[in-house]
């Protein structure tokens, strides 16, 4: 747990500041850089039944939810964790693919999610489905280079996102499982070694937002 949250630590490395869309650039230019989205989870989520919980736990849940909910929020999720990220179609004659992103983003024991799920696969990660984005690759390039940016854990995410309600849903062998709902806004794809864009999604302009 605590690797994959160091992975999370969106301390906005050089190539985040390359060259993109700006229209992306925009909003994120008016977002507050996330520190950690383990750490900010827990705190919006504020489960409080712990036998650890402060006697003040759910009031300081309740003041930053108040503080964050509805704020516009940037971070960037790292190669090593960036797990919803998925290859679709490449076309070796035009250079055209298309990239899916799965909408769920997780942190520690909680996740982000682009809205409410309804309901969790066999493990209890929650279903949502898959958004789209289209690129063009650059000279040099072929299928086998960009199937390998993804089996070799080379591609980034930077999300721009404002969080909104905790959800809760049933897992599979009992129990419950929290996360919060998101309104996401843009997300960008980029070759992790070389910061390259790669796809856009837009809320509402590039790609409907469900599939």
């Amino acid at each position: 747990m605590i690797r994959r949250l160091l992975c999370l630590v969106l301390l906005l490395p050089a190539f985040a500041h390359a060259d993109v869309d700006p229209r992306f650039a925009r909003l994120r230019d008016t977002a507050e850089p996330l520190g950690g989205l383990g750490a900010f989870l827990e705190r919006y989520i504020g489960e409080c039944g712990s036998l650890f919980a402060s006697s003040d736990c759910r009031t300081k849940a309740d003041a930053f939810r108040k503080h964050y909910r509805g704020k516009r929020m940037y971070m960037i999720v790292t190669e090593e964790v960036a797990t919803m990220v998925a290859p679709g179609a490449y076309q070796p004659n035009t250079g055209h693919f298309s990239v899916h992103v799965t909408p769920v983003f997780s942190g520690g024991r909680y996740a982000l999610t682009d809205g409410t799920p309804k309901k969790t696969d066999a493990e209890g990660t929650p279903l949502l489905p898959a958004l789209t984005m289209t690129g063009t690759s650059p000279q040099g390039w072929n299928g086998g280079v960009f199937s390998r940016l993804f089996s070799s854990q080379g591609v980034r995410v930077q999300v721009i996102f404002t969080p909104l309600d905790i959800w809760t849903l049933t897992q599979p062998g009992g129990g419950k499982t929290f996360g919060v709902a998101a309104r996401i806004e843009a997300i960008l794809v980029t070759e992790g070694r070389t910061g390259q864009q790669m796809g856009l999604w837009l809320e509402g302009k590039d790609a409907p937002k469900k599939k």
